[in-house]
């Protein structure tokens, strides 16, 4: 497919141009930053004009394309002021939504989060592992508008039944070298409760853009996108047990299985978690040199 990528010169757009791209996709990546090369667009997603005049050609580099992959924004809470990542996120979604409706692009895959489901469960969760079946419990300016433009992507695609948009919940997103610190969370169970210990490889996040955008069916559907297994080297079990002693626990958790439920990806996407970071961890062995 001729796919445009927003975002792609981020932590995981990196990641989700490189898996398209080398599973034979035609990748143009629009984004206001990165470096200058044949698949990189300089786009300012806040202006609409800018975005639909993209989507619908570019002179020299393609004449349309058959979907798009939504993942540019501000990518978390607190690096600017809460009125600016409303304005930035949300008109920046809408256009890219509007605008691929414009342009006849029935194919569109973006980055939702893990904050909707209650994120920094200062309240604890309904129960653990937490899925898509509950409400949304946006809990900052940042989660406040993936809600809303998982809300608009409803309402889009009740408009448009031909229209597909799949939001992916991604967890905590992660590269091999952020690895090292993972060790040291063991210290203490409190430190990264706030996501119920979750995270994503970025490869692994690339992963399920490419199966979303290979299984996604006409309508609306969220995902959360985990990893398999936990941050920690302490059993799931022990950690739901000790921090949230009140919450049910709906199934019995393996021993370091993630508490973000990722059955319904697997289910319906496909979607099986290739890498761990119990996998980059450095060897321990001690050589006794004789």
């Amino acid at each position: 497919m001729r796919i445009a990528v927003t975002g792609g010169s981020g932590k995981l757009g990196r990641h989700v141009v490189r898996r398209l791209a080398e599973d034979g996709h035609h990748i143009l990546n629009l984004d206001r930053v990165g470096e200058r090369n044949e698949v990189q667009v300089f786009v300012d997603l806040s202006n609409y004009g800018q975005v639909l005049d993209v989507f619908l050609g570019l002179d020299d580099r393609h004449s349309g394309f058959d979907a798009v992959v939504h993942l540019g924004a501000i990518p978390a809470p607190g690096i600017v002021p809460d009125a600016a990542t409303f304005e930035n996120n949300m008109l920046s979604t809408y256009n890219v939504f509007q605008a691929a409706r414009r342009a006849g692009i029935k194919r569109l895959v973006y980055a939702s989060s893990e904050t909707v489901l209650g994120l920094p469960f200062d309240v604890d969760p309904p129960y653990i592992p937490v899925n898509e079946e509950y409400p949304a419990r946006p809990e900052s300016t940042y989660s406040l508008v993936k809600h809303l433009e998982e809300q608009m992507a409803r309402e889009l695609v009740r408009w448009d039944p031909e229209l597909s948009i799949i939001a992916l919940r991604f967890s905590n997103v992660m590269d091999v070298q952020d690895y090292a610190a993972f060790p040291s969370f063991d210290t203490d169970a409190m430190a990264r409760k706030w996501n119920l210990w979750g995270y994503i490889d970025g490869r692994d996040g690339a992963q399920a853009v490419a199966r979303a955008l290979e299984n996604g069916r006409a309508g609306f559907e969220a995902f959360i996108i985990a990893n398999a297994d936990t941050v920690m080297r302490r059993s799931s079990a022990d950690l739901a047990a000790e921090v949230f002693p009140k919450v049910e626990v709906r199934k019995k958790l393996g021993e370091h299985e993630t508490m973000l439920s990722i059955d319904k990806a697997t289910r319906l996407l496909g979607y099986v978690p290739e890498h761990s970071w119990r996998n980059h961890q450095p060897d321990r062995t001690t050589h006794i040199e004789n």
